[in-house]
């Protein structure tokens, strides 16, 4: 029983190099003007499961370290024009 876990947790290890190589470039959020907002899901306040949605402009994000672009691909939401 613990060889075949063994030789399944190899397989999966063996596998991730080939998995990552097919992943697509994150999509960068799209153009707009200095005010325009992107909305992006943020975690949750610490004592809440419910997740948020902010909308900020690009400068707002920079000024809070997030790269809207690389953020983008998985927390972007809409954007306001």
């Amino acid at each position: 029983m613990i060889r075949e876990k063994l030789i399944v947790a190899l397989g999966m290890v063996a596998a991730l190099p080939l998995i990552a190589a097919n992943a697509e470039p994150p999509t960068p959020a799209p153009a707009g003007t200095p005010s325009t907002r992107y909305c992006l899901r943020v975690d949750p306040e610490t004592g809440s499961r419910i997740e948020t949605i902010q909308c900020r402009t690009r400068e707002d994000w920079a000024s809070l370290d997030v790269d809207i672009d690389q953020e983008w691909a998985e927390n972007g939401v809409r954007v306001i024009a």
